[in-house]
């Protein structure tokens, strides 16, 4: 309902060695959904995500800017309310301004927004105020005016928009001109009241607090005082370890708070809020704040929008067809550009076969790296598709929605309403990825919920997964591939959830948290916007595909390839082979025929006899009830390193096996034309795929953010256990209805 908020401010710590001026430090910080990251990103020409919903900024980024003479690192922040550390994102901000003496630049144009300024302002720091999205502020009825503001608080004020640049320098060259005046200077934080009952309190426990220098090489000491009368559990516990005041102070907050609980029925972090949310009423009356008309008599653009797209029978079947329809989209605009970059690699393969001598270095090149990238890259233009519907979404500010129509239900099945985005991030809307979902855990607050939700994040559809549904569904269900797409992202909700239900009702036990969230207003997103965030994406996908599953494809050749056949059975193929050579009077060309046929008989040979080969054929006594055979069982164990090696594993073993490999026939048409295939097991693949154990960059992410091996080894064998039997169940079910 209000303008929202970008946050800058610079400190005179130098963070690197450079022959220029000083280096200032600036961080953008502030409430989530502020433009943190737009802002970022027009400063330092980065290309760091945004996403027009809370929680995106999960870690601080940094960059270097030169500006008019000035060398500026600027960190970008995660987006917080408070800086009572509760929160991951809460001790982030607190961590950076503090330790590292960063001044901070809030923006911010009412009471919500202005709470987390003035506790910069309490705490003594310089700050310049952003007041970020000031275009949507005036299509509200809203006339705010800054040089007011910024005379009542004594800082810079700067009405900005952020992704039209609209007075970015501005705001960049005030929080420097900021920083450079308060150089070397002590804490000058702003004073307020907290009425009767509680500022007398805090003058005591300020005055004992400067007498012992109690934290005070760190803090203020009045904001030291505020910090315990808000229960701020870092600041005790560094109090704990300091010294005896500790106890002293905890004795004066607790007959505080059994004052303000007999006489208002209230407590200190209350009180506490109030009076700040009076103080920012206060100056807002001052002539900052003026309403051209009266919004309680109508409702905004967004309001209007989510009476539809909120509503609660209403909006989950838009939000079904909006999910429905971004596959559809995918299929319908991606099957020429992909068939066109698929006809490419067909042309690679059939001129480097031409060109190149037979033996190992022709083998490594056709079937391990042509053959093996090629089947993940042949996907670029739908995951490029899919890539900006998301962006879409997440800029226009229907992905918040999403989030809220899912708490309720997320509730059900003991998870908590922030537990939404890393669902969404790590693929809910297909083409996630699960580490950056297991980072933005990092906003639960309540442990338990967030190991359910970590735990339960790889069943999602990730980007990693969508080459294997996309070539499956393309072959076997080429008439309802959207619709198949939709029941497997629907099918990754469902078993998260399921999960989350069992692992909260037996190894998780606990309460769920209360949520609260930020409905950002409805935006056009930008073509610029956009295509930025579709690059960023599809950059990273095609990087790996040249990095990461090169070199996997490249090793998974040698393990298909080695040790080899023994020298006699090699020498037996070759002795057929020159008594069919011989036969050069074979008018009807049956002699060419048998040739072709020996030649593949020995590839599928050699590729059975290979370590790969022979670890696929030793796992069929039990694979097989899902329908897989050997080389689907090699596919799978490259799997396990990135979900992308799947398809190009898949590449290599037909490039290799009994398939003519001089042949330039995609993969799509060798899995057709494999008896072996059929659609039951097709979807028996894709539910394993879609289900089985993560990636290992997500194993150890997993293991990071639990402290514990423990769970990220129990997710890799319960999600393995689990999609196996349900990949069996399809299979057998698939079969006997077919």
């Amino acid at each position: 309902m209000t303008t929202q908020r970008i946050i800058t401010a610079p400190a005179d710590e130098a963070v690197a060695a450079e022959t220029s001026p000083r280096v200032l430090t600036v961080a953008l910080t502030g409430n989530p959904n502020s433009g943190k990251t737009t802002a970022f990103n027009e400063y330092t020409g980065a290309r760091a995500h945004v996403g027009n919903y809370p929680g995106i900024t999960v870690e601080r980024k940094d960059g270097i800017v030169h500006s008019r003479g000035r060398v500026v690192h600027i960190v970008d922040l995660p987006g917080t309310y408070s800086l009572t550390a509760y929160s991951e994102e809460e001790k982030v901000v607190r961590r950076v301004v503090l330790e590292e003496n960063i001044d901070v630049l809030n923006s911010s144009a009412i009471e919500r927004n202005l709470y987390l300024a003035i506790q910069f302002l309490e705490l003594g720091i310089p700050v310049a105020l952003g007041l970020n999205m000031i275009d949507e502020a005036r299509n509200q009825g809203l006339v705010i005016n800054a040089s007011r503001l910024s005379e009542l608080l004594d800082i810079p004020v700067v009405e900005t928009v952020a992704r039209t640049r609209q007075g970015l320098q501005e705001l960049l060259d005030a929080a420097c001109e900021r920083g450079e005046e308060r150089r070397g200077q002590p804490w000058k934080p702003l004073h307020i009241s907290y009425g009767p009952d509680l500022d007398p309190v805090i003058e005591r426990m300020t005055a004992r607090i400067t007498e012992e220098s109690f934290l005070t090489s760190h803090f203020p000491a009045r904001w030291i005082a505020l910090k315990y009368l808000e229960n701020d559990e870092e600041i005790r516990v560094e109090g704990r370890a300091e010294g005896a005041l500790h106890e002293e102070l905890e004795r004066e907050v607790d007959a505080a708070a059994q004052h303000l609980a007999r006489t208002f029925d209230s407590y200190p972090e209350a009180i506490i809020a109030d009076y700040r949310y009076g103080f920012i009423n206060g100056i807002l009356r001052q002539g900052v704040l003026e309403r051209k008309d009266n919004l309680s008599q109508r409702l905004a653009t967004s309001d209007r929008a989510d009476t539809f797209l909120t509503h609660r029978f209403l909006g989950p079947i838009v939000m079904f067809g909006v999910l429905y329809a971004i596959y559809w989209i995918t299929f319908t605009l991606g099957a020429y550009p992909m068939d066109w970059v698929k006809g490419a690699f067909h042309w690679l393969h059939g001129v480097a076969g031409d060109l190149l001598p037979d033996g190992l270095l022709k083998s490594l090149l056709v079937s391990g790296v042509i053959d093996g990238v090629g089947g993940v890259m042949g996907f670029v233009p739908l995951i490029m598709i899919i890539f900006f519907l998301i962006a879409a979404l997440e800029d226009s500010g229907y992905m918040a929605r999403i989030a809220y129509m899912l708490d309720k239900i997320f509730r059900l099945f003991g998870l908590h309403g922030y537990s939404v985005m890393p669902y969404i991030v790590s693929g809910g809307i297909a083409g996630g990825c699960a580490v950056p979902g297991v980072m933005a855990t990092r906003t639960l607050r309540s442990p338990r919920e967030k190991l359910a939700t970590i735990l339960t994040l790889p069943f999602l559809t990730c980007g990693a997964k969508l080459p294997v549904f996309l070539l499956f569904a393309g072959i076997f269900f080429a008439d309802n591939s959207a619709l198949v797409m939709f029941l497997l992202t629907v099918l990754g909700w469902t078993t998260a959830l399921l999960v989350a239900r069992l692992l909260r009702s037996s190894l998780i036990r606990g309460e769920s948290t209360p949520f609260v969230m930020e409905l950002p207003p409805y935006r056009l997103p930008t073509l610029r916007g956009l295509l930025i965030h579709t690059w960023e994406r599809t950059w990273q996908y095609m990087k790996k595909a040249g990095t990461i599953i090169l070199a996997i494809s490249i090793l998974l050749w040698a393990a298909m390839q080695f040790p080899g056949l023994p020298e006699s059975r090699v020498a037996e193929f070759a002795q057929q082979r020159t008594a069919i050579q011989a036969q050069t009077t074979d008018a009807d060309g049956s002699a060419a025929a048998r040739l072709a046929e020996l030649n593949a008989e020995e590839a599928a040979e050699t590729l059975r006899s290979s370590a790969a080969g022979r670890l696929g054929i030793a796992m069929e006594g039990v694979s097989s009830y899902a329908g897989f055979d050997w080389r689907t069982n090699i596919a799978l164990i490259g799997g396990f390193a990135a979900k992308e090696v799947i398809i190009s594993t898949l590449g290599t073993a037909y490039s290799l096996g009994d398939v003519n490999p001089e042949e330039a026939t995609s993969l799509a048409e060798r899995i057709k034309a494999d008896p072996g295939w059929s659609a039951a097991t097709a979807i028996a693949m894709m539910i394993f795929v879609l289900l089985y154990a993560p990636c290992f960059v997500t194993v150890v992410m997993i293991r990071r953010e639990t402290a514990s091996w423990k769970w990220a080894l129990f997710g890799t064998a319960f999600n393995t256990a689990l999609a196996f039997a349900l990949a069996v169940i399809a299979f057998q079910v698939g079969t006997a209805l077919s």
